[in-house]
């Protein structure tokens, strides 16, 4: 089970990024966490599922979409294929669409919000790049806890028993 956020705020403050409070949450998985992989992208999917279409592993895919507001990123066949492949969850800076079949799977989501508009197919974007928005740098590898309180970054695993 996932550390809440808050407990890994007062035990390692100084080692976490805590992220600007953005963020809606959808999905039936409340908190969740792993290490991220990342994808770049602005109104274009692409990136997303090709990402979502390998293992996930138990990582967490963050996605960079520029904060645009005017596109779905997320629908509830890329969040099917996020369950199938393994993976526990996405953040992304941007929306989602079919919020209510992706309340129903087991997956943790955060975005801005949610709009019925699919994304244009062009296969841009980058993937497994540094990425910086609300506030925190996210790099491959690095570690992200997700709850209802917020989102927090670490360069590490993090456990509570440490001092």
């Amino acid at each position: 089970m996932p550390h809440h956020t808050a407990d890994l705020c007062d035990a390692h403050e100084q080692d976490l990024h805590v992220l600007e409070s953005m963020f809606q949450r959808y999905g039936r998985i409340a908190a969740f966490d792993g290490p991220i992989a990342t994808v770049k992208c602005y109104e274009d999917n692409s990136k997303v599922r090709e990402a979502l279409s390998e293992p996930g592993d138990g990582r967490v895919l963050v996605v960079d979409g520029g904060g645009s507001k005017r596109r779905a990123l997320l629908g509830d066949m890329l969040g099917e294929l996020a369950v199938k492949n393994g993976w526990k969850g996405l953040v992304i800076n941007g929306c989602i669409r079919d919020s209510a079949a992706i309340n129903e799977l087991e997956l943790g989501v955060h975005a801005l919000g949610t709009i019925p508009l699919k994304t244009h197919k062009r296969g841009e974007g980058q993937r497994d790049v540094s990425l910086s928005f609300a506030g925190v740098t996210f790099r491959p590898g690095e570690h992200l806890y997700a709850d209802a309180d917020g989102i927090v970054v670490a360069p590490r695993p993090l456990d509570l028993a440490e001092e």
